[in-house]
């Protein structure tokens, strides 16, 4: 069966019917929103929640970044946790940047079916700092005493991180429609995870339980390269648990750049195929 012919097919009883994503550092759950979209085509209640107090829209935050400002880690994993507590089953969940750092603390809790991470951010225990991460995130941590603030990207900053495979006039339009302020401290408990005993970040990576764990890395992304998302999925060699790695060519960080259709259709098959035979066992 095609793509095509699949779109508009109700997935497996065995399959979660629920799809939760979670998005990362400046940006919001708009940013998911043409996977939402294609997600939801084949038959997916989808879920993209912004961050606990970020519930207003991207103009809004930008306006007042307020919000932004006090969060951490721990508020990030709970509200989500929260989330996904009330559903009736457990979701497939997908994680960019940031996101991918929460969905597998999530993961390593007990939740989800299924999880991928989307150019995923690191835990404890993965202490790659790439040059190009640190010249993408620079903005937000060339301050060592700057905590509880929300520092956004200009223009040029922005289509370095995240749209570097894109003209500068393809990456402004995306900044208007997805960038806001990053939360400093959650980046900075984020990058410097394995310098703390106590992170919030920290997992079990030989846990046989969690559910299956895609990694998907894009070549020419600078916040998280291809070899910082190798060396995550490496790290859980040592778990029973199915744990994969995919790197897709010729793409920047952002999830929703020109191509994204075969990334996202390839997450969500992934995802409910292992989910499904998992259910199954």
């Amino acid at each position: 069966m095609t793509i095509d012919q699949q779109a508009n097919t109700a997935p497996d009883k065995a399959v979660p019917d629920t799809v939760v994503l979670i998005h990362g550092l400046w940006l919001t759950g708009r940013s998911w929103e043409k996977w939402a979209d294609r997600f939801e085509g084949r038959g997916y209640k989808v879920l993209a929640p912004n961050w606990p107090g970020m519930e207003g829209e991207v103009e809004a935050l930008n306006a007042d970044p307020s919000p932004i400002a006090e969060l951490d880690i721990d508020q990030i994993v709970d509200h989500y946790t929260r989330i996904i507590g009330e559903l009736d089953k457990p979701p497939i969940i997908m994680g960019h940047s940031l996101g991918g750092t929460v969905l597998q603390v999530l993961l390593d809790r007990g939740l989800g079916a299924a999880g991928v991470g989307v150019a995923a951010g690191t835990v404890k225990g993965v202490p790659d700092l790439p040059l190009s991460t640190l010249r993408a995130t620079l903005p937000a941590l060339r301050n060592p005493f700057k905590r509880h603030s929300a520092v956004p990207l200009n223009r040029n900053e922005f289509h370095y991180a995240f749209a570097n495979t894109l003209s500068q006039e393809e990456s402004d339009e995306i900044y208007e429609r997805y960038h806001v302020p990053c939360a400093v401290t959650v980046l900075r408990e984020a990058a410097f995870a394995s310098l703390h005993c106590d992170a919030p970040t920290t997992v079990d990576f030989a846990n046989d339980d969690r559910a299956p764990l895609l990694f998907i890395t894009f070549e020419h992304d600078h916040i998280i390269p291809p070899n910082v998302g190798r060396h995550n999925a490496e790290k859980y060699s040592g778990s029973k648990a199915v744990t994969e790695f995919q790197e897709y060519l010729a793409r920047p960080h952002f999830p929703g750049a020109p191509g994204w259709e075969e990334v996202a259709d390839h997450a969500i098959e992934w995802a409910a195929k292992h989910a499904a035979a998992r259910a199954r066992a």
